[in-house]
């Protein structure tokens, strides 16, 4: 169990440095590019940013719906579980 936590904790941090690193080049471009009024700049980085919240909360809800999911599976194994005990647990 504490090798599958240091494996997520080693893919978080690498796919947040890729992010970042992501985030700075295109910040960067967008210093950098002279032939973009400051205007357009702005719209597009104000789109990138709406682009990352979205998907931000489009995966939340994601785990949000598959953690709902297992705990309702989680449930109704018990449920099955103790029906299976009641049913073999009775004397004849």
């Amino acid at each position: 169990m504490a090798r599958n936590k240091s494996d997520n904790a080693l893919i978080m941090f690498v796919n947040g440095a890729g992010v970042a690193v992501a985030y700075g080049m295109l910040g960067i471009s967008l210093w950098l590019s002279t032939d973009v009024p400051l205007s357009t700049k702005g719209f597009w980085a104000m789109s990138v940013m709406m682009l990352t919240l979205a998907l931000v909360n489009f995966v939340k809800y994601r785990f949000d719906e598959k953690m709902a999911d297992d705990r309702i599976q989680r449930i109704e194994d018990a449920r099955n579980e103790k029906l299976l005990e009641d049913y073999v647990g009775e004397p004849l």
